[in-house]
């Protein structure tokens, strides 16, 4: 019984530590992907990481105003923290109760109690015998503990029994957990071994293949990792319970009498909850890793489009570090926003590589470069963080710097636009509200005539057009220089004519034909159809001019983000967590 203690003490403490500093939780905080962190830990690794991602997971977050403090509390984690240190201190001696030569009467203080009243359960003094007691039957404070030791031993049996159930349930998890990580590796090198062998053309399936085996694996770790934490919250309550009734009995004490009722409750509630929910049901419904594996010889694969594919993770030429915007000259050049590895790098149509250079920011560190456009002479405007500072910097396509001017700091991602028949930069940003700013080369921003449709826009001058931007990200202009925005934030595009006129707006949560999740670039191809990086579905997605759905592009691609034109009709995507750019020769 003692190792059972102590192996679900372990496992315990493992599930309540940091994985950062690795010690018990400290004021724990959630993130959105349900992973907890101590604050002082996730403070301590936002002012280094920008944006903020997951330590565990690498999800981008972003963070209320309050900053870390701002997260939700992780109370449960909170709580059984404080049970295992009171637990920890309660064995080591720290805070137990030293025996006492008296036991102080709760009617009056001044008073020890003496007796034990059977009729009414209680321990009495001899000012409650006088008052109340005289007629009743009493015995000695002695004889009344040894009378309830057996029926609350009893119980403290039980209730190891229960732990015992318990510990069962949570081995069979890990078994369960163990099983389905051999089974992923298992199907992960017989996928790898067999396309290895493969020619070139079908490379992108076994990418196809392994995400569909990753994808099930997350979902059964996450079934296992939910069981898991509910059995672990009822295993925390159930021990402290038990662990002070032990103690209690041990000092025999006036506490020791009402461990009965306690634990009555307590072990009621789960004698029931243990048999029927754990040891007569299945726990879980586990999903079967079933991806086929491809035979080498008789491969049936859906064919996929005319595609190049370069990069990797990496900080040497050619490979990224979390590719972002993309914009491709007259010329045929691509440059990518090499985002961690702040740069911009420069390739040609058939994606070999060309050069890069760094976003300098003038007097300022480098820049986190976000998105990238082409204006009408050729150069480069490109949008980014630096620090606690945002800016828009032009360079020519060779990295010289030209200017720059300084932007609001916002802590969101920005898009970044050219109206190159007015010479306009057209940048999004997202303070409490999303906002669509027009600036000229120069840094200031562009008169009351130009923002007219932007004020109606956010500030309600014609309530007809008024429509609230959650959080605008990329913005690009038509042929006819209408302006079309991609909110990430209410699953939308939206489309404007260069006065401001609303024309229409398409899209909407979901994963089904003509709607998005969480769009991000946007661009429009020779014949004016609208291309978007569907990022939050995972695919790319083509409209007509007037937004009906035709098709989608692509949907072998995690998480696209930036999307561009080249001269002769190739769609250019980065695919941000591969770390690599598509060249779509032909959809």
């Amino acid at each position: 019984m003692a190792a059972l203690v102590s192996s679900l003490g372990e496992q315990i403490r493992e599930e309540l530590s940091c994985s950062i500093c690795l010690e018990l939780f400290t004021s724990p905080k959630v993130l959105p992907c349900q992973h907890t962190f101590c604050q002082d830990c996730l403070r301590d690794h936002a002012e280094v990481r920008a944006p903020f991602q997951c330590p565990n997971c690498r999800q981008e977050v972003k963070l209320p105003p309050q900053g870390v403090a701002g997260l939700p509390d992780n109370k449960m984690a909170a709580n059984m923290c404080e049970l295992r240190l009171q637990n920890q201190a309660t064995l080591s001696g720290e805070t137990r109760e030293q025996p006492q030569s008296g036991n102080r009467c709760c009617f009056h203080p001044s008073e020890e109690v003496r007796l034990y009243c059977k009729q009414c359960n209680i321990p009495v003094c001899n000012e409650c015998l006088d008052e109340v007691h005289s007629d009743h039957r009493t015995i000695s404070l002695k004889k009344a503990s040894q009378e309830r030791k057996a029926p609350v031993q009893a119980l403290i049996a039980e209730g190891r029994n229960i732990l015992e159930v318990y510990s069962g349930f949570l081995k069979s998890l890990r078994e369960k957990e163990a099983s389905l990580d051999e089974q992923k590796q298992e199907t992960d090198n017989s996928i790898i071994q067999a396309f290895d062998q493969e020619v070139q053309k079908v490379t992108e399936n076994k990418d196809h293949l392994l995400f569909e085996v990753e994808q099930t694996y997350k979902e059964n770790k996450e079934v296992v990792e939910e069981e898991r934490d509910r059995i672990l919250a009822d295993v925390s309550e159930l021990s402290a319970a038990c662990n002070r009734a032990e103690q209690e009995m041990e000092l025999g004490g006036v506490k020791s009498l009402g461990q009965e009722t306690i634990l009555t409750e307590l072990v009621g509630r789960y004698r029931g909850k243990a048999t029927l929910n754990i040891v007569q049901t299945e726990p879980a419904v586990f999903l079967p890793i079933d991806t086929p594996v491809p035979v080498l010889g008789h491969v049936i694969l859906p064919s996929l489009p005319n595609t190049i594919s370069f990069g990797e993770m990496g900080s040497r030429n050619g490979q990224f570090n979390e590719p972002s915007g993309v914009a491709v000259s007259d010329e045929g050049e691509i440059f990518v926003a090499d985002l961690r590895n702040q740069r911009i790098q420069v390739f040609t149509v058939q994606g070999t590589f060309v050069r890069q250079f760094s976003t300098i920011v003038p007097s300022e560190e480098k820049m986190n470069p976000q998105d990238v456009a082409m204006d009408g002479e050729g150069n480069l405007w490109v949008v980014g963080r630096a620090a606690s500072a945002e800016f828009a910097v032009q360079y020519t396509i060779l990295g010289r710097v030209l200017r720059k001017f300084d932007l609001q700091y916002t802590g969101c991602e920005r898009g970044v636009a050219v109206d190159t028949r007015r010479n306009h930069i057209l940048i999004t940003q997202t303070l409490r509200e999303g906002e669509l700013l027009a600036f000229r080369p120069d840094g200031s921003i562009v008169g009351q005539k130009w923002m007219d449709w932007f004020i109606s826009l956010f500030w309600g001058g014609q309530t007809e057009n008024w429509i609230q931007l959650r959080r605008p990200t990329c913005i690009t202009e038509d042929k006819e220089g209408n302006v079309l925005v991609s909110d990430f934030g209410s699953h939308r595009i939206y489309v404007y004519k260069d006065d401001g006129q609303f024309l229409f707006e398409f899209g909407g949560e979901g994963r089904g034909e003509g709607q998005l999740k969480h769009p991000r670039g946007i661009c429009t191809d020779r014949a004016g159809n609208i291309i978007v990086a569907d990022w939050g579905n995972w695919r790319v997605g083509m409209f007509d001019k007037t937004g009906k759905f035709l098709k989608h592009i692509a949907t072998f691609m995690v998480k696209p983000v930036g999307v561009a034109i080249g001269p002769q009709g190739q769609l250019v995507v980065t695919d941000w967590p591969r770390n690599a750019v598509r060249i779509i020769m032909s959809y």
